[in-house]
């Protein structure tokens, strides 16, 4: 049991009976379709960051312009915390279901705006300017996009298996890199480098914004969870807030115990194709195959963790994947600078595939267990995106930081040696006792 405070109105005495397990099937792809989305589009960005740079932030200087790249994309991740508060008030007000398709339609929103903005060189300014603004609305769906997804799994599953329901709210992200990369790699073999650095890059950001009406019409035909039908009373926005405050203790420990997934899985996924060429100067087509490779590595990891975590318990998965990624980290980044080759690539990001989806699939069900019911998708929403925030989008940024000023091609293990320890001391705040000690929040 958790250490955490929990506070105000408590679940039902007997769990809400769950649907048949046809309908908990559909409800998952109906769920974690906008996942799909969400993390289609951040994937892209990364990816292709060196094109975006030169479209957009045309400095004179490759690094200045891609730490402005990458600058943008950790802005629009400061936008997360706060469609954590906003709309995931909502969400614990309204209901799961609606919530779900109004952060579909602000995703949207961002994902064209990003798509179709003309270059610098045709609007100065301008342009930067509006990929800002897409990426902010981005942020801000996202914010509370994940732990909607999290929340809904969480109540719909059956007892027993959290963990494992849970662990598919990031497996349909795996999902989105794996389709992603392989149009990467399609381009990349069907057009030369320069028409995709000059327009090719666009053709995947269309075809995100193709699939939003298809999202859309499935995503509309969701059920509300049981649990949120069987609360008695949906708080308010403003007592949603009260209860965050008085729940602070929370948020602060939630976004460290979520530290560790969120620096690991943006280190394997996002930063990986930029590492891969600009860094280890190897092929483009070898960044995408290892991207690739990571991402059915990481579906395949990620419900193993929620199932092991439901048999042995969340702490043991977590303190004993955050205490292989402390040794192990910067020896094996320091291993694959050495002479860098495509299968050492692989090797090190699927050791570090492994660690991701063990740690994450037990997370995820960790996180969600210790929030108040009431104000579940709230205060997960916002533990979580403060870590991406504040950790997991700053990856990218510190990564080409810490080599430009190091000169250390390793240096970046140190930024996931730092993740790892924070969300180990989490994990050991969280468990260190048996009992929690709740306390009422004033309404």
């Amino acid at each position: 049991m958790s250490a955490i405070d929990t506070v105000g109105a408590s679940a039902p005495a007997t769990r809400p009976q769950v649907p048949a397990i046809k309908s908990r099937l559909a409800a998952i792809l109906r769920t974690t379709s906008g996942n799909f989305l969400e993390q289609f589009d951040f994937f892209l960005f990364g990816f292709y960051a060196t094109a975006i740079s030169k479209a957009f932030f045309p400095t004179g200087n490759e690094v200045t312009a891609l730490m402005l790249t990458f600058t943008t994309f950790w802005l629009g991740a400061l936008m997360r915390p706060v469609g954590a508060i906003v709309l995931g008030a909502y969400v614990d007000h309204i209901g799961r279901r609606k919530g779900l398709i109004v952060t579909l339609s602000i995703m949207a929103i961002g994902t064209i705006l990003i798509a179709v903005c003309p270059t610098y060189n045709s609007i100065g300014i301008l342009a930067p300017i509006i990929v800002l603004a897409g990426r902010l609305l981005q942020g801000f769906s996202a914010g509370v996009e994940l732990g909607g997804v999290s929340i809904y799994l969480f109540e719909i599953s059956t007892p027993g298996n959290r963990g494992f329901y849970t662990s598919f709210q990031s497996a349909s992200q795996q999902v989105a890199i794996f389709v992603a990369a392989l149009l990467g790699y399609s381009l990349n073999a069907a057009m030369p480098a320069d028409v995709i650095v000059e327009w090719g890059w666009r053709i995947p950001f269309f075809i995100g914004c193709l699939i939003v009406p298809f999202i859309f019409i499935i995503r509309r035909s969701l059920e509300e969870t049981p649990e949120f039908l069987a609360q008695k009373k949906h708080p308010t926005s403003g007592e949603v807030f009260r209860a965050m405050m008085a729940n602070w203790r929370i948020v602060v420990l939630g976004m460290m115990l979520t530290a560790m997934t969120t620096v690991t899985f943006y280190f394997i996924t996002v930063y990986t194709p930029t590492f891969g060429k600009n860094v280890l100067k190897l092929s483009t087509t070898d960044s995408l195959l290892v991207t690739l490779f990571i991402a059915i590595s990481n579906f395949f990891w990620l419900p193993i963790g929620g199932a092991i975590s439901d048999r042995l318990g969340r702490k043991p998965v977590l303190m004993t994947i955050t205490a292989l990624a402390l040794l192990t980290a910067y020896p094996g980044l320091s291993w694959l600078v050495n002479q860098p080759t495509f299968a050492k690539m692989l090797l090190f990001d699927l050791w570090l595939s492994m660690l991701f989806g063990m740690y994450n699939g037990a997370m995820v069900a960790a996180l969600s267990e210790q929030v108040p019911p009431h104000v579940r998708t709230t205060c997960f929403s916002l533990a979580f995106s403060l870590a991406v925030a504040l950790f997991g989008t700053f990856t990218p940024l510190v990564a080409t930081w810490l080599i430009d000023r190091t000169g250390d091609p390793a240096s970046p293990g140190f930024w996931l040696v730092g993740a790892a320890s924070v969300s180990l001391i989490a994990t050991m705040i969280v468990y260190r006792q048996r009992k929690p000690a709740p306390r009422v929040a004033a309404r």
